[in-house]
């Protein structure tokens, strides 16, 4: 067994958990520990992996670029 427990321990902390969360909650604990365990296997093997993609930063509008001209609409 897991971590040198039995079988008796393993029911008795299942009781705890049901006592503590409810019926209920129990499906939904499942399922995200289940997520967190995937997601965590999937990032522990792309550790290896280099991502290679270019970073693309904030546009900046060339030197002799002219400044834009305000439109009508803004002008009172």
């Amino acid at each position: 067994m897991p971590f040198g427990m039995g079988f008796g321990e393993l029911v008795l902390i299942l009781i705890i958990v049901m006592v503590v969360f409810g019926a209920t909650k129990l499906p939904q604990l499942g399922d995200g520990l289940g997520k967190a365990i995937k997601n965590f296997k999937r990032s522990v093997g792309s550790l290896n992996e280099i991502d290679v993609t270019p970073r693309v930063g904030p546009s900046e509008p060339p030197a002799d670029a002219k400044p834009a001209a305000p439109s009508d609409s803004t002008r009172k």
